[in-house]
């Protein structure tokens, strides 16, 4: 492992950007950013699309290092170059940010109250491109709707199951139980969720360490726990459905969890803007992101 991109990991100032929108979710990323469905046609100029976009932002001179600790990509992006060199490669060499890769195949459907996720055929074959690309680590998603203690530790157990296969391929985890933020019952489920992932964090070897990707709780520093965790190397937050300003201010009242935002991070960004309005808007962004990530 990368003892580099792990002290960075480990106690960089800054946040993750979450650049991994999948198939499902490309089309409407790309319409935020300016691009109508009628624009292309296919998958092909889609994911061309999509890779400009993330390409624009990645090489834009307000994407850097010492606001962003890592970037969390899509695998298709990850096989693809950016200014000749493959984007994980790209990311490092050039930005000195981390590159994780989005791992999972997607949600199953919802039953005893959470969305699990999918089989992920082929993944120590992803694994060993991962880490040929120079990947320092991995994030897989699961959802919690309701606070049904089944589902939750359902959830919770698969995310550790898998994470484990990821620690023996030498990669760190980013352990993701997102809760809905529309959930009736947020706030029992992070109740559940925390109690179910102390069980887990107990039960891990000595030395491994996992990341958790964590919906903004309900309670102010409810995951401080984690935040000190000596088998947790960082606790980030992902946005959920939040805007910017309301996801940096719930984020600056959890002291130690830093970002890892998809959507507030490129809400405003569009196709149509000059270079220099892109990357004004894109730095502003950052910034906000950055601030609200250091409390």
């Amino acid at each position: 492992m990368n003892g580099e991109m792990l002290q960075k990991m480990g106690s960089g100032k800054g946040f993750i950007a979450a650049l991994d929108q999948s198939g499902g979710s490309t089309p409407k990323a790309l319409r935020l950013y300016g691009i109508e469905e009628a624009q292309y046609s296919g998958d092909a100029e889609m994911f061309d699309l999509i890779h400009q976009m993330r390409a624009r932002i990645i090489t834009s001179p307000s994407f850097d290092g010492d606001r962003i600790v890592g970037a969390i990509l899509f695998e298709m992006t990850m096989e693809r170059q950016i200014e000749g060199m493959g984007t994980s490669e790209f990311l490092w060499t050039h930005k000195q940010v981390v590159p994780f890769l989005k791992v999972d195949k997607g949600l199953a459907d919802e039953a005893d109250g959470v969305q699990m996720m999918k089989p992920i055929p082929g993944l120590g074959e992803l694994l060993e491109r991962a880490k040929a690309h120079g990947v320092f680590g991995t994030k897989m998603r699961s959802v919690i709707k309701l606070a049904d203690p089944n589902g939750v530790a359902e959830v919770v157990g698969q995310q550790f199951e898998i994470g484990r296969q990821i620690l023996d391929a030498g990669l760190v985890p980013i352990i993701e139980p997102e809760v809905d933020i529309h959930s009736t019952e947020k706030q029992a489920a992070e109740e559940l969720l925390k109690t179910a992932i102390a069980a887990q964090l107990d039960a891990l070897p000595e030395g491994q360490q996992v990341m958790l990707k964590l919906t903004l709780p309900t309670t102010a520093d409810f995951y401080l726990d984690f935040v000190e965790h000596p088998k947790i190397l960082r606790v980030v937050a992902l946005s959920g459905g939040y805007s910017r300003a309301e996801a940096d201010g719930l984020l600056r009242a959890n002291h130690g969890v830093i970002a890892s935002f998809s959507r507030a991070l490129t809400e405003g960004l569009s196709a149509q803007q000059s270079d220099d309005e892109f990357n004004s808007m894109l730095d502003a962004t950052i910034q906000s992101i950055y601030d609200a990530s250091i409390t």
